[in-house]
């Protein structure tokens, strides 16, 4: 991989187009989560990569390729919102996630209900649950990516999965699951 990020740090299309293929995939995973859309997923990763080759002298290899791919995808999505100033609309989801369930391997009906109540979230908080949750980065990196402070990143994810478990009605069956073990004791 040090290799390739060399060689097309050098202008070298073949290393730049290895890199696509390695890391393509992944990117368009990790913004369909972020999107819950695969179109707007396919689009962003499109965006993303033409931005690498574009940055790519700007990588100094402190995190992985793939950290700084997610990123630069990420600024690139919050730049898109902002833009476009979108409001939620619900219409018309069904087709959404239907098209998402598709691509998911995943035929679990949890994780697909799972989606649908992270797809209810503003993107300013589900993001944060995708980056921590699902691919493990910290507040602080998540915080710089996004330009807030770590300790609103924290705060997101915690509200923002205290609303899912809601939305899934976890926090209730849990309380009683808990107040259960306590009184038999």
């Amino acid at each position: 991989m040090d290799a390739l990020i060399k060689n097309a740090k050098k202008g070298d299309h073949l290393a730049f187009a290895m890199l696509f293929k390695e890391n393509y995939p992944f990117l368009v995973k990790y913004l369909m989560k972020i999107t819950m859309n695969p179109d707007t997923a396919e689009e962003l990763a499109q965006e993303t990569m033409a931005k690498c080759v574009q940055k790519i002298h700007l990588y100094n290899g402190q995190s992985k390729f793939s950290t700084w791919l997610v990123s630069i995808a990420t600024n690139t999505y919050i730049d898109q919102c902002r833009k476009k100033k979108r409001e939620k609309n619900w219409q018309g989801q069904e087709e959404v996630y239907r098209k998402l369930k598709w691509h998911f391997e995943s035929r679990n009906e949890e994780w697909n209900d799972c989606l649908e109540a992270l797809g209810k979230l503003p993107e300013d908080v589900r993001i944060p649950i995708i980056l921590k949750h699902y691919y493990g980065y910290s507040y602080e990196e998540i915080g710089e990516w996004m330009k807030i402070s770590a300790g609103t990143v924290k705060s997101r994810v915690h509200n923002g999965i205290k609303s899912v478990r809601r939305e899934l009605k976890l926090g209730e069956e849990t309380e009683s699951h808990y107040s259960e073990q306590r009184t038999t004791k």
